[in-house]
């Protein structure tokens, strides 16, 4: 594990803020994102725990990661969920929503989540450490298929939304907003990053974020 701490703090602020993202993307209570929507309608559909169908959805990734690239799959992305959920836990915990719900109403709210999650994404992918699941298939399209990242980015969540809903998975308002915001974001804020806070891009190099 050859990280500077540049990386680490990357990474650490990345799962900071994806976290309080997701966090403000609940408490809206105007649906859930499209990864979500695949867990909801596969748990729904098998009869199975959110958590088991969580899980057999990120090893369902990480399969097609190993064979697409023939190599074992990483660990640190399972790092990272966990990270990410326990957090998730810790803010639910601590009851922010008390507060949170005081200064913004459900739409703004759900704004806010959604730039804090398009923010938390850049800086996870950038530090190179422990990139989400599926933005590791993402890049995986980029190198394969010469995509850009948005188009990666943005085809894998409208699979994750339709075969969901075909699960019987619920699409709402905040889905449509996750697409609509969430997966644009990221390279924007990628280049923002590189360009007025300095930060290496660990993850990509500029002319696959292009």
């Amino acid at each position: 594990m050859d990280w500077n701490k540049r990386q680490v703090v990357m990474y650490l602020s990345g799962i900071v803020c994806f976290s309080f993202g997701a966090k403000f993307f609940i408490d809206s209570r105007l649906g859930v994102d499209p990864l979500d929507v695949l867990i909801i309608g596969l748990a729904n559909h098998l009869h199975l725990t959110i958590g088991i169908a969580s899980g057999l959805v990120a090893i369902g990734f990480l399969a097609v990661w190993s064979a697409w690239n023939r190599r074992y799959p990483p660990i640190m992305p399972f790092f990272t969920t966990f990270l990410v959920g326990n957090l998730i836990d810790l803010w639910i915990l601590l009851e922010i929503e008390t507060y949170t719900t005081l200064v913004l109403d459900p739409v703004p709210m759900l704004l806010t989540g959604l730039m804090m999650a398009a923010c938390g994404s850049s800086l996870i992918i950038m530090s190179g450490i422990g990139i989400r699941i599926m933005d590791l298939v993402a890049i995986t399209m980029i190198k394969k298929w010469h995509w850009s990242f948005f188009a990666a980015k943005m085809s894998l969540e409208i699979f994750l939304c339709g075969s969901g809903w075909l699960l019987g998975g619920p699409v709402g308002y905040a889905t449509i907003a996750f697409l609509v915001i969430v997966g644009p974001l990221i390279q924007p804020y990628m280049w923002a990053n590189a360009k007025f806070l300095q930060l290496p891009n660990h993850g990509l190099n500029e002319k696959e974020t292009a």
